[in-house]
């Protein structure tokens, strides 16, 4: 598969919808994370990213704008011992639960589908990072309604042993911008991983759709010490 530059698939895309990264940085050192989610109706953004325990949460920027929580208010990170699971919807709870009982990544998804939100159906992605004795995997998923039709759930996992250091996996919810939203297709794409925290957020941030762009959550976690570094952006302040 070709390696791809993130920055032209940001820039070339003016709504790829929410979307995950997974990789790891150009040294080797570290394991990598970028989550971020993207709206066109005021009630998707009005929205703010917001660090909770660990892990983050979205928010209601003004509470008082707030429509309809559901499908925009969850928790897109949370950590369960050696494993950052990340995701653009609840089913964080639905891994995290799952994993805590002993279910895989994907067995746990198996009671989840596709977004209700006809008709789009925004599928659900989901990404989990394991980082065990210096050794680090991740895996990353979706469930996405069969050629846009409700009546059957498609799902895949794409899971990468010992990933290439300055390399990651990039999914997203929609191809581009469309009614009804066109769901993603074929496997993450390969992209270049930069070492610099601060240059990594700040290249994906800048290179999303200024009108679309609601907030980013980048992560960098010390494959040998599991120690990490957050970087929140709101557009919303």
């Amino acid at each position: 598969m070709k390696r791809l530059s993130l920055e032209q698939e940001l820039k070339s895309n003016t709504y790829p919808g929410r979307g995950i990264v997974l990789g790891r940085s150009k040294d080797g050192s570290k394991a990598v994370a970028a989550y971020f989610i993207m709206g066109r109706s005021p009630n998707s953004r009005n929205r703010i990213f917001i660090e909770d325990g660990q892990g983050i949460r979205t928010q209601a920027f003004d509470p008082s704008k707030l429509t309809d929580p559901s499908l925009i208010i969850y928790a897109p990170v949370k950590v369960l011992g050696n494993k950052t699971i990340v995701t653009n919807g609840d089913q964080t709870d639905t891994i995290y639960s799952g994993m805590d009982n002993q279910l895989t990544f994907e067995q746990s998804l198996r009671c989840r589908e596709f977004e209700p939100d006809s008709p789009n159906y925004t599928p659900r992605i989901s990404g989990i990072m394991h980082i065990e004795n210096g050794k680090y995997n991740y895996a990353l998923s979706i469930l996405k309604a069969a050629n846009g039709n409700p009546a059957a759930c498609c799902r895949f996992t794409f899971a990468y042993e010992n990933p290439f250091a300055g390399e990651g996996h990039f999914i997203h919810t929609y191809m581009h911008d469309g009614d009804p939203l066109p769901s993603f297709e074929g496997e993450p794409k390969l992209v270049d991983i930069p070492n610099d925290i601060s240059a990594f957020t700040d290249m994906v941030w800048n290179n999303l759709n200024e009108d679309n762009k609601i907030s980013l959550f980048v992560r960098f976690i010390d494959i040998a010490s599991g120690k990490y570094e957050t970087k929140i952006v709101n557009k919303n302040k």
